[in-house]
């Protein structure tokens, strides 16, 4: 029966019996890996239910897992047919590495992700001129949700962007969310110089330290167990207001911590709380840029008077 098989396919495809024996094997382990990878999905799902992260990540490494066992199993089996081909691929190489330079780069770009970790899916990262959260990291490219641009406070613009992995190596980008999972803060809010600038620091310092989040230093030496890699060494975690002048007021900038995707939240919290503190004080004024005509006597300060010039002596001399 086998015989009579081996006989029919000989006759129709013009394959010999290794050669039919090779893509029998072949189509096993094809089989075999699509099987144990939707077993390994369903265990995925069933171990992380609800968690995005975790399950985008093992099937990422399920399906990487997957292709290169199977690589590694086929390639045994036709080992010695591919022999023959390995002087001429030897002479199309440097052709190949001129052609698919980008490629090349991009694809060793995705090793170093893989291997360093700068960043991960869902962190939040800027590239060069662009920011986002990372939401697909594949060989030759990742994709960021982008945040900014013409949406305030990094809010999220709806666009996704597609990045050559390769950027990894010729622009530097930072990550809002490896090593702390907080990013400081700061909003300037200026007052006239004749307002009560002492009331005023008061009251964004009461703000500020009931609303902005107040982070332990426990919860910094965990992330730095987690990370080892980054040494963070803040000395001050506490919400605070510092004190300066402009051309037009005084100038009380309040600075916090706050996760990276709940900055516009934030502020929006801390500036309704500013506009309800300062809102009974009549001696405290936003600052802005206007125009003033100055009058000193109508503003009550004393005037400087020129004093008069000292008398000068003449001394008549009378000619004999």
């Amino acid at each position: 029966m086998i015989e009579a098989i081996e006989e029919y396919i000989s006759q129709t495809f013009h394959l010999s019996v290794p050669t039919q024996i090779q893509l029998a094997q072949t189509a096993v382990i094809i089989i075999t890996l699509l099987i144990l990878r939707q077993f390994a999905y369903r265990f995925a799902y069933r171990k992380f239910p609800h968690d995005v992260r975790q399950l985008y990540s093992w099937r990422k490494f399920i399906a990487y897992t997957s292709v290169i066992i199977g690589f590694m199993l086929i390639g045994q089996i036709w080992v010695e047919s591919v022999q023959s081909l390995i002087t001429y691929a030897g002479l199309l190489s440097a052709g190949i590495a001129i052609a698919l330079q980008d490629l090349i780069i991009s694809l060793a770009g995705w090793v170093f992700i893989m291997w360093r970790r700068p960043f991960i899916v869902g962190d939040r990262i800027q590239i060069g001129e662009y920011t986002g959260d990372v939401i697909d990291n594949r060989l030759f490219q990742f994709s960021m949700l982008e945040t900014g641009n013409w949406a305030d406070a990094d809010q999220s613009t709806g666009r996704i962007i597609h990045i050559p992995n390769g950027h990894v190596f010729t622009h530097v980008f930072a990550n809002y969310s490896q090593g702390f999972a907080y990013i400081w803060e700061e909003i300037p809010i200026m007052v006239t110089f004749e307002s009560d600038w002492e009331k005023a620091k008061a009251i964004l310092t009461r703000v500020v330290q009931q609303k902005a989040p107040h982070i332990s230093r426990s919860e910094v030496h965990r992330a730095q167990s987690r990370n080892p890699r980054f040494i963070i060494t803040y000395k001050n975690l506490t919400p605070t207001v510092y004190t300066s002048v402009a051309n037009s007021g005084v100038v009380l900038t309040l600075r916090y911590l706050v996760k990276p995707l709940q900055r516009r939240a934030m502020r929006e919290t801390v500036w309704e709380a500013v506009l309800r503190g300062f809102a009974p004080h009549d001696d405290i004024d936003f600052a802005y840029d206007t125009q003033r005509e100055y009058i000193h006597y109508e503003e009550k300060k004393p005037s400087r008077k020129t004093p008069a010039p000292a008398p000068v002596d003449v001394m008549m001399v009378s000619s004999q």
